[in-house]
């Protein structure tokens, strides 16, 4: 099986290619070797290279920066995957695309299902609906895996922040009344290569993929805050000097692109098809040590 990731050096791109070995051949490329921005060299490598699976973590990510930069959330978000979809299709591959939680409004009071009516806040949850839209109406084999609160132990994230903050600051505001799970880029990354073991395993791959393909929710479990995410990090890698966190709300904390205040995703589908998925805690404490 040829394997086709996309975004390498990203946090969940360089955990594919790790949780990869062994299952394909795998082909690892980078915005140097494939940029989303530009469609016709997205086109020409899937041309050249002829995979079977085609897995793309690869997005624009800068949530603030999108509300003002559209045309270019859209270009990779939406139109890019929609190339990848449509190539895909025509060479009878499979694609397995990385969706998030910021498709909701965040007005829920239980965890959301894969069912449930979508309403992006922001241009980034926009722009990755539109690209969950493209992939479903291609008509590719296909798996969509939302995620959310996205860490890991390299690249830009919350908890790179927090620790490098902590190295020198007595005291961290941080906000405490959104609701979310952090979720590590490895747990997304070993679950997504168990899930296509499973496929691999089938007697009739084509019939596994009409039948477990679709859209599920993929995150750790259990839920706390910004806040109390950043405690947990502290607590596991405690800082040179004590560090005091101050929950603050959302207003007292303004940013150019509106977060949804309740990001569950209820994983209940992914736990019943393919297996267990760990607690966000218990999962933190794996990647700090």
């Amino acid at each position: 099986m040829k394997i086709l990731i996309t975004g390498k050096t990203g946090q969940v791109g360089y955990e594919l290619e790790r949780s990869f070995q062994g299952i394909g051949e795998v082909i690892a490329l980078g915005r140097e070797e494939m940029d989303l921005s530009n469609l016709e060299q997205v086109r020409e490598q899937i041309r050249a290279i002829r995979p079977n699976l085609i897995i793309n973590p690869a997005a624009y990510t800068a949530v603030d920066k999108a509300e003002s930069d559209e045309d270019m959330a859209m270009l990779v978000n939406a139109q890019a995957p929609a190339v990848m979809a449509e190539e895909a299709r025509k060479l009878g591959a499979m694609l397995i695309h990385y969706s998030t939680d910021y498709v909701f409004d965040g007005s829920a009071t239980a965890p959301y299902v894969e069912t449930d009516a979508t309403n992006p806040l922001n241009i980034y949850g926009k722009s990755k609906l539109a690209g969950e839209q493209a992939i479903q109406a291609s008509g590719v084999a296909h798996l969509i895996l939302r995620t959310s609160w996205v860490y890991g132990a390299r690249g830009k994230n919350f908890l790179l922040t927090v620790q490098r903050l902590a190295q020198d600051r007595r005291e961290l505001r941080i906000v405490g009344d959104q609701t979310g799970t952090p979720t590590w880029c490895r747990t997304i990354a070993d679950v997504t290569a168990h899930i296509v073991s499973q496929s691999l395993a089938a007697a009739d791959s084509a019939a596994w993929w009409r039948e477990h393909g679709g859209l599920y929710h993929l995150t750790a479990q259990g839920r706390t805050s910004w806040a109390g995410f950043t405690e947990e990090i502290l607590r596991n890698s405690p800082p040179p000097q004590p560090v005091q966190v101050h929950a603050i709300t959302t207003a007292e904390y303004p940013l150019p692109a509106t977060r949804p205040m309740y990001s569950l995703l209820s994983c209940a589908k992914l736990i019943e098809r393919f297996g267990p998925l760990p607690q966000w805690d218990a999962a933190l404490k794996l990647c700090q040590h």
